[in-house]
């Protein structure tokens, strides 16, 4: 990836919708050699969907909560079945394995304080876990889905 790609990157961040004429305009090439980078980089997988972003609040999901996950068992086949389990539930919005005091992390977004108790109730019935802690989101004070693109690392 060079300069141009990765500014076509940042820009396509911001807004997924921006016309191909201003997207080439603004990192100084012509259409055709714009979208064929565009494409280059969606069939390498840099670009990996395009979606809109939904303010969760205005369709009734009021409650983030994060979850943290203590098990007993690290073994490929109950990570396997966690983890098919855990993506299947509309709930969970991120799911990570983690290094440290806690096994897994789960983003959840629900309704309210009866969707959550009825999600950690399967939750719980699902899998044999050691311990789970939720924590409460009061407010989002930051949200974002741009990642801040790399420099370009100068070849030696």
């Amino acid at each position: 990836m060079d300069r141009i790609d990765r500014k076509i990157l940042t820009l396509l961040q911001e807004n997924s919708d921006i016309a191909l004429a201003e997207l080439s305009d603004r990192v100084g090439l012509s259409q055709t050699p714009c979208w064929k980078r565009i494409q280059k980089l969606q069939q390498t997988g840099v670009i990996t969907k395009k979606v809109a972003l939904v303010a969760p609040e205005k369709i009734g999901l009021g409650l983030t909560v994060f979850v943290s996950i203590e098990t007993a068992d690290h073994s490929g086949p109950w990570l396997e079945t966690f983890a098919a389990g855990v993506s299947a539930m509309p709930e969970v919005m991120e799911l990570y394995r983690m290094a440290g005091d806690v096994d897994y992390m789960l983003r959840v977004v629900v309704e309210d304080m009866a969707a959550y108790d009825g999600f950690y109730n399967r939750l719980i019935k699902a899998f044999p876990l050691k311990n789970v802690t939720s924590r409460f989101a009061m407010e989002r004070v930051k949200s974002t889905t741009a990642y801040q693109i790399p420099p370009e690392k100068p070849s030696l």
